[in-house]
């Protein structure tokens, strides 16, 4: 699929981080007219307060900037962003590139720039980033006060800290989650757990693992009268919290704005 942002409900934003004015007018002006939203900076500190007014979808930076360097820049972005970070540089030495891709930047462009290539580069990222994007959305759950990372294989709690679970109560849970509050009968729920590899399974083991989740999902906020798995009458289980969501891709990246 080839990228049109004519398609998007918004223009991308992009912050140009150039402190030679007819360099970076060149690039505001090139892009501003290609479908991004602009904004320019002419060294860290402003490009950092526009940041703290409004998230990017991804930065140009120069490396060489009269109020620190570029890529002391990129690692304070990327503790607080997940924009995509293009250098642009007249840097052009091999470790200087190792160094840049080291602190949290995406890809790096020697000047003299070439506008097209540098578009094409920032449209490749871009799609990239949104692909990320899109499968965290897909692999990760959030139920209650909990997020679900089926490709992590982890639960953590509201404050992003893990919770340990046994392979068989991982995969329990992901099968209720999965459910998005349909019941699931003990039998069935005995067959995932089985098949996924955690031995010999029956439903008096079911039984003894959503005992442990029952457990373990218990927090300060739970509600003593809604559990987080509730016992469906001659049927099996299902989840008890609210009703799960897609969650937006958190602070382990998969990346975005």
């Amino acid at each position: 699929m080839h990228f049109r942002p004519s398609a998007r409900l918004r223009p991308d934003q992009l912050i140009v981080v150039e402190d030679d004015e007819v360099t970076r007018l060149a690039i505001v002006t090139y892009f501003s007219a290609n479908g991004f939203e602009v904004r320019e900076a002419g060294g860290l500190a402003e490009c950092m307060a526009h940041l703290r007014r409004r998230p990017t979808d991804l930065i140009f930076l120069d490396v060489r900037l009269p109020d620190g360097s570029g890529m002391e820049l990129a690692r304070e972005i990327r503790a607080t962003s997940q924009a995509g970070i293009i250098f642009v540089t007249e840097l052009n030495d091999t470790i200087d590139r190792i160094i840049a891709f080291e602190l949290g930047g995406d890809d790096f462009v020697s000047k003299p720039v070439d506008l097209r290539e540098l578009l094409a580069r920032a449209h490749a990222l871009l799609r990239r980033l949104r692909a990320s994007a899109d499968l965290a959305r897909q692999t990760v759950t959030q139920f209650g006060t909990w997020l679900l990372d089926l490709t992590r294989r982890e639960l953590l709690d509201g404050d992003g800290r893990p919770l340990h679970l046994t392979r068989g109560e991982f995969d329990l849970l992901a099968a209720l989650v999965e459910a998005d509050g349909r019941p699931l009968s003990r039998d069935y729920l005995a067959e995932v757990v089985s098949n996924r590899g955690s031995g010999e399974v029956n439903p008096r083991t079911v039984d003894t693992l959503i005992a442990r989740l029952r457990h373990k999902l218990v927090t300060p906020q739970s509600s003593p009268s809604l559990p987080a798995i509730i016992t469906v009458s001659g049927m099996g289980y299902r989840l008890g919290t609210c009703q799960p969501q897609p969650k937006r891709a958190p602070g382990h990246p998969p990346r975005g704005t």
